[in-house]
């Protein structure tokens, strides 16, 4: 039997993603990816990965797998409510930030993500074929990931190892630091000079709202009209992940991991590379506010959130057993001779 897990409950819209589909847009292939690259990097770290392996990543409402293999080490980075079901019926739960062991016959659940995104990485990978050298999931495409759509019940995720590498569960300090809260930090432009002095203050000054319309492509907001000097459209441009494009009734669009490769509206701003992981956090109805940073500033923000990252994995540490105590830390503590000893009237 090939190694592989077994997709019991494929949870919301459960894809497989890495960095993404790097270099090709002049093709008119767009780079899809990981939404929250923060997480992606943890959950391999955690698993002894490459930082950029592709992971399940979780929108919404986490799948249920069975393991059909002898074991393997996966891990969950983001909040998720998860438990593992064993073979022999035992249930256990299971935090995130960490890696754990489950063996065959063991099932993971994961439930709700706090947040809009959560991954779930296995070490060693999937076996898998790349397309134009990623494994990342383009559905609109219907390329990529796994038969390039988002998990279905029954599916068979082949492993690339036949069982879990050597050595124990290691685990993070939960990671929600390093994005930051506030408002969303954009630099102003390409387009800036096509919006009036008052409708660039009503981006910077309002509350927006992501409304029902966002998925992995783009999130439509709510809130104060971006008035233009001479009309929404340009002719047709390349556009960047975190771009902020406004149609012509002037609520803004924030085009993400799915976006297309050009786009003809103009855009007000661009999301700084430091806080897109949040946005692919952000669910219906949140409330959201922009604020205008300098290009330096930027870059300043991105170089001490990937030193934080770099310190967080540095202070990785090992993980007690998921669910259960670890008998084999306590005997080797010698537990059992120290209370002989007290008894004796020695020290222990």
């Amino acid at each position: 039997m090939s190694a592989a897990l077994k997709v019991a409950a494929p949870g919301l819209f459960t894809t497989l993603q890495d960095r993404g589909r790097l270099g090709f847009q002049s093709l008119g292939m767009p780079v899809a990816g990981a939404l929250d690259m923060l997480g992606l990097q943890i959950a391999n770290a955690l698993c002894g990965n490459p930082p950029d392996m592709a992971a399940l990543e979780l929108r919404y409402l986490g799948p249920s797998l069975l393991v059909e293999a002898e074991s393997v080490r996966l891990a969950l980075a983001g909040n998720a409510q998860a438990d593992i079901l064993a073979a022999d019926g035992s249930v256990y739960p299971l935090s995130s930030w960490r890696s754990f062991t489950l063996k065959q016959g063991d099932t993971l659940r994961v439930g709700n993500t706090d947040a809009a995104v959560a991954y779930l990485a296995v070490a060693g990978g999937f076996d898998l074929p790349p397309f134009m050298g990623s494994l990342s999931t383009y559905t609109r495409a219907a390329l990529g990931g796994f038969k390039g759509r988002a998990l279905q019940a029954g599916d068979l995720l082949p492993l690339a190892l036949p069982q879990a590498p050597a050595g124990g569960d290691r685990q993070v300090d939960d990671a929600a630091g390093l994005y930051g809260d506030g408002p969303i930090r954009v630099v102003l432009g390409p387009q800036q000079d096509r919006f009036t002095p008052d409708g660039i203050a009503a981006f910077l000054s309002g509350e927006y709202r992501v409304t029902q319309e966002a998925d992995r492509m783009g999130i439509r907001l709510e809130g104060p009209a971006i008035a233009h000097t001479n009309g929404a459209d340009i002719a047709s441009e390349g556009i960047a992940n975190g771009a902020v494009q406004v149609p012509g009734n002037g609520q803004p669009i924030l085009l993400i991991a799915d976006r297309q490769t050009t786009g003809g509206y103009t855009k007000i701003a661009t999301v700084i590379s430091a806080d897109l992981p949040r946005l692919g956090g952000l669910k219906p109805g949140a409330a959201l506010r922009f604020i205008q940073v300098g290009v330096a500033e930027a870059e300043a923000i991105r170089r001490r959130q990937q030193a934080d990252l770099q310190a967080l994995l540095a202070d990785m540490r090992p993980a007690k057993p998921a669910g259960g105590l670890d008998l084999d830390a306590l005997y080797r503590e010698n537990l059992i001779s120290g209370m002989v000893d007290a008894a004796q009237g020695g020290g222990a």
